[in-house]
């Protein structure tokens, strides 16, 4: 579906780009035979491109939403596959929050390896910003120790411009979504 709305994204963009041209080889035909009705074309050729463009900057928002959201769902399935690793690396501590489950290069690296507060499972971008792909991230342990528990949250920076839903999960590995995209509950739908 994201592949035939990059390609009605670009088919439309070479139209357009198709259009200046045409509109630019008439006016130097024009120009060369003194001929002074250019105007009249290139005030048609720019009303083609702004309908053109009214009909392709959309296509291409929904795109990017659509392509945020992937990104975001794959995301949380690392986030699962961090969190199952990371509680059977670490048995006594359980589960573990979004900030314990990276690490930075230095700390993932060298002597000083994984542990169970930088256990390296996840990229320090997801980890420690919280924010990837326009969509905020988080991931929190449930209480005791070890912890069984766990649920983690993508919701858009900007609800309807980055993302339009909102994805979660929790222990069980099953991403559900909200399409209201500023929360999501276990009672939601699954993908």
């Amino acid at each position: 579906m994201l592949i035939g709305k990059v390609w009605t994204g670009l088919s439309l963009a070479v139209i357009m780009m198709l259009s200046v041209s045409i509109i630019a080889s008439r006016r130097k035909h024009e120009e060369a035979k003194g001929i002074l009705s250019y105007r009249v074309v290139d005030r048609r050729g720019v009303a083609i491109i702004l309908i053109i463009a009214a009909i392709a900057i959309p296509n291409l928002l929904r795109s990017r939403m659509a392509a945020n959201e992937a990104s975001a769902v794959g995301s949380l399935r690392t986030i699962n596959t961090a969190e199952v690793t990371y509680s059977n690396t670490y048995p006594t501590v359980g589960f573990g929050n979004l900030g314990t489950l990276g690490g930075t290069a230095a700390n993932c690296s060298g002597s000083t390896y994984a542990t169970s507060a930088n256990a390296c499972l996840v990229d320090d971008v997801l980890a420690n910003t919280a924010i990837k792909s326009g969509y905020n991230f988080s991931a929190t342990a449930g209480t005791g120790t070890p912890a069984v528990t766990y649920s983690s949250l993508a919701v858009p920076s900007v609800n309807g411009q980055s993302g339009s839903r909102a994805f979660c999960s929790d222990q069980s590995g099953v991403i559900r979504f909200n399409a209201g995209g500023t929360a999501c509950a276990n009672t939601d739908s699954a993908l």
